[in-house]
């Protein structure tokens, strides 16, 4: 930060996250990085502020419960979460995630959503790290499954926010829409204006083509400029 004359930063833990472990050691794991991060920003409040940590999605009290501790006694800026939980398609979405969305609803939270791998792992070739295409994708399948399933204008007090500047979707949501709009359980105009209600950072999407891309379709206001960096213990 200090070489590249970054005043602030709002810090998060990338996935997999606390996720890497599970059950009782899972929480306690999100507790520590929540403390740690917590402890950086209070140490520099005006350099440092922070996403938290939550435990699996899927664990519906666990994560209810760290939201609670996060943003009211930690006040954490908001909450990190990632594109997929569990062993299947579990993406933002799904209903069982429904009371998470509900929650961070009621309290106007910010949303920083990460990409995670998806289910199949298996690359194409050995030469590809995973996270060079899957991410951008998994992140897509993610903002399209809260447009299509209705989540995103169900929960609109959520200041959501779409790394990498949404992934492809800026390049394929006019596919999603034309194709996919006799599948989709909302109109073709419910749709745009879902996706210009997140907002997209634009860590590892800075090249030319793809600025113009966003500058012509996300509202300007919409676009945020950031790295999300990793906390360790």
């Amino acid at each position: 930060m200090q070489r590249l004359g970054i005043k602030a930063a709002v810090i998060s833990v990338t996935a997999p996250g606390a996720c890497v472990l599970h059950g009782q050691a899972s929480y306690e794991l999100v507790h520590k990085l929540n403390d740690y991060a917590a402890s950086l920003r209070d140490a520099q409040p005006s350099k440092f502020g922070f996403f938290a940590n939550l435990p699996s999605l899927l664990d519906t009290q666990a994560a209810l419960d760290e939201i609670t501790y996060a943003l009211d006694t930690l006040h954490a800026d908001g909450v990190v979460v990632f594109t997929r939980y569990g062993n299947g398609n579990f993406y933002l979405g799904h209903p069982s995630i429904e009371p998470i969305w509900a929650e961070l609803n009621r309290r106007r939270a910010v949303v920083f959503v990460h990409p995670t791998h998806p289910v199949d792992t298996h690359r194409v070739n050995g030469h590809m790290p995973q996270p060079l295409i899957d991410y951008p994708h998994e992140t897509t399948r993610a903002a399209v499954d809260m447009i299509s399933s209705g989540t995103r204008s169900k929960y609109p007090n959520c200041s959501v926010i779409l790394s990498h500047a949404g992934g492809t979707l800026p390049f394929l949501m006019s596919r999603v829409v034309e194709i996919g709009q006799d599948a989709l359980r909302i109109t073709p105009a419910q749709a745009w204006e879902d996706f210009r209600s997140f907002h997209f950072d634009l860590a590892l999407a800075t090249s030319p083509h793809v600025l113009r891309m966003a500058l012509e379709m996300i509202p300007h206001d919409h676009i945020i400029y950031g790295v999300s960096t990793r906390s360790t213990l």
